[in-house]
C-alpha cells in the first residue's frame, strides 16, 4: 500500500462542481487485485448528512482529488462512502472506490473542452491559464464517463 497527502477534493453531481472543504485527508492506494483506493476525509459536521444519506443508499459517487501537491492534476475516482466517525466538532469519512483513469491528461481535456466552447486566440489563452491554476475539474466528469 501507498498512502498520499489528499490537497483537495470535489464532488460532481450532474453539471456541478463542489468542493469538498476538509481539515485533512490523505488517500492510500491499495494496490490491490482490484485497484481499490480508500480517501479519508476529515472535516466539519456541516455535510455529515450528504455522506450519511450517500452510505445509506450505497450511492456512487464521481469525485475528482488533488494529491500531494496542489499543482498535481486532479484524479477521477469512483467511490462509496464505505464509513462515517463523528468526532464532537469534526467527522472523518473514508471512500473506497477506483481510480478511473483517462487517456488524455488533464491539460490535453481542458484544452479540447475550451476550444469545443467556442475559446479562440488570447480569450482561449487566458482561459486556458486560468483554469490550469484552478484546477476546476467541472469538465472532467463528461469525458471520464
Amino acid at each position: 500500500m501507498k498512502t498520499f497527502k489528499l490537497i483537495s477534493i470535489q464532488l460532481l453531481q450532474g453539471e456541478n462542481a463542489t468542493a469538498i472543504p476538509i481539515l485533512d485527508g490523505l488517500i492510500i492506494n491499495k494496490e490491490d487485485d482490484h485497484h481499490n483506493w480508500l480517501i479519508e476525509l476529515y472535516m466539519d459536521h456541516p455535510d455529515y448528512s450528504f455522506f450519511e444519506n450517500a452510505l445509506n443508499n450505497g450511492q456512487k459517487l464521481l469525485v475528482h482529488a488533488v494529491i500531494s501537491k496542489k499543482e498535481n492534476d486532479p484524479a477521477p475516482f469512483e467511490v462509496i462512502v464505505h464509513s462515517i466517525s463523528k468526532f464532537t466538532d469534526t467527522i472523518s469519512v473514508l471512500l473506497q472506490g477506483s481510480l478511473k483513469r483517462n487517456r488524455k491528461d488533464y491539460a490535453e481535456m481542458l484544452l479540447d473542452h475550451l476550444l469545443e466552447s467556442g475559446y479562440e486566440g488570447k480569450a482561449l489563452s487566458e482561459r486556458f491559464k486560468e483554469l490550469m491554476h484552478s484546477k476546476q475539474q467541472l469538465f472532467l466528469e463528461k469525458k471520464s464517463q
